[in-house]
């Protein structure tokens, strides 16, 4: 027998890689979350996430494009626009979304305190302004926001963002189709995760 090879049973086990993790869909934010987000960021003067946080909402993009935005894409002229389109990553379908009041109004504080030029990431991360935040990051941020307002930071993720305005509106009016559509869903499919 090999003294090196000790046999399974002996052996430590790893932890499983979601130990501690909430696997599958991530619930959406309520309208009470939404607005309790948005006064704690408000009160705490947090420009940037907080016109990130409204752009999320709104924008309903995955957290890999949302990052990837550049200031053309949401401000061409220098201040935000009422309607953007963009391309996404996952797909490679453009998918266009509408910015409301208070988003492009987040946007425009934003742009004016930054000072982002046309070509900038819209969020330049820690790695310097020619490189955009990274998913990780926005992450964080997302998990820093829920937990915030006392939310358990295991329930939600970036994906939380993507599918909150999303299911207001299903709930409003009952079309399926219609929140497929804004997800940018091609083919039927039964369940409302992405």
């Amino acid at each position: 027998m090999n003294e090196s090879n000790p046999p399974s049973s002996l052996r430590p086990r790893r932890p499983a890689w979601n130990k501690g993790k909430m696997p599958g869909p991530k619930p959406p934010l309520r309208p009470g979350h939404v607005w309790a987000i948005r006064a704690k960021l408000q009160l705490e003067k947090r420009t940037r996430d907080l016109a990130m946080f409204n752009l999320a909402i709104d924008s309903k993009l995955r957290g890999c494009d949302l990052v990837a935005l550049r200031v053309d894409d949401v401000a061409p002229n220098g201040y935000a626009v009422d309607r953007a389109t963009i391309r996404q990553r996952k797909t490679g379908r453009p998918v266009r979304f509408e910015l409301t009041e208070l988003t492009r109004q987040a946007l425009d504080d934003y742009l004016r305190i930054t000072g982002l030029k046309s070509g900038d990431y819209l969020f330049p991360g820690r790695r310097g302004p020619d490189r955009s935040l990274t998913t990780r990051q926005y992450a964080r941020l997302v998990s820093e926001w829920v937990s915030g307002i006392g939310l358990d930071r295991l329930k939600f993720a970036t994906h939380s963002m993507r599918r909150t305005k999303v299911t207001l509106i299903y709930r409003r009016t009952g079309n399926l189709r219609a929140a497929q559509l804004l997800l940018s869903h091609t083919a039927y499919c039964p369940r409302t995760s992405d």
